[in-house]
């Protein structure tokens, strides 16, 4: 904890102060858009790749922002927008079907599929994220559980009739996103839908992360088995993706 403690610091003065703004995807008024989050060198060279992912700089940033700092860049404090606009646009109804949110954060997305009648699971890395999430919503009938995204539950496989992962990927070192992809993946149960939300990178761009948007190409990565890309589109502005896959239901 007092590695956790240590991060924070400059993560909460590399954040203060950023408040870029996204137009919809419909055109109309703005809203809110998390910044693309620059980790500072001095933390870059003191903690390697694979450290940072077991230590936790993101639950460093949690910690920090539990202690008074900056909340994450990421958390819109709401259901994030894209989520919302899907949804609506497809009349989504869960009628007690199961959902899984990936990297669920304070839980807003998680909730609001629990809203729509869903009996959602959702997942983080950061045990102080997850503990939040308990904490704002209580009574809540989401399930939430700390997880790895590369290391998730056996009884997890070929679960979820919707799956939600939304900025996860891109937040792991470029090497790990297409193991990331396969094990999301491979929890869409048959007839299962999953929806992937990330910012997006053109092919070849080197980009100093985290985190480090996804390409086209990485895309595919989700397409596993039987799992098929049904839909792929540049969104707000073309500076997201989104991308709805499908598994058959034999």
């Amino acid at each position: 904890m007092k590695l956790f403690h240590r991060l924070a610091a400059p993560f909460r003065a590399a954040l203060r102060g950023l408040s870029p703004v996204m137009a919809p995807l419909d055109g109309s008024a703005a809203y809110p858009s998390p910044p693309e989050l620059r980790v500072p060198e001095e933390l870059k060279r003191a903690v390697d790749e694979e450290s940072r992912r077991k230590a936790g700089i993101f639950e460093a940033i949690y910690a920090g922002a539990e202690g008074g700092g900056a909340k994450p860049p990421w958390d819109y404090g709401a259901v994030r927008p894209q989520l919302r606009e899907w949804a609506e646009a497809r009349n989504l109804a869960g009628g007690g079907r199961e959902a899984l949110v990936v990297g669920c954060g304070y839980g807003s997305d998680a909730e609001y599929l629990a809203q729509l009648g869903f009996r959602t699971t959702a997942f983080d890395f950061s045990p102080t994220a997850i503990a939040a999430a308990r904490r704002q919503h209580p009574g809540s009938e989401v399930d939430y559980f700390v997880a790895d995204v590369l290391d998730l539950p056996g009884d997890w496989l070929g679960r979820f009739d919707l799956v939600v992962e939304s900025l996860t990927v891109q937040s792991m070192p470029p090497d790990q996103h297409s193991a990331a992809a396969r094990s999301i993946a491979a929890l869409v149960a048959p007839g299962g839908t999953l929806l992937v939300l990330a910012t997006t990178r053109d092919e070849g761009a080197v980009v100093q992360g985290p985190p480090w948007p996804l390409t086209r190409a990485e895309l595919d990565d989700f397409a596993q088995d039987d799992l098929t890309l049904r839909q792929v589109e540049r969104i707000a502005d073309g500076t997201w993706w989104g991308a709805e896959l499908s598994r058959d239901s034999s």
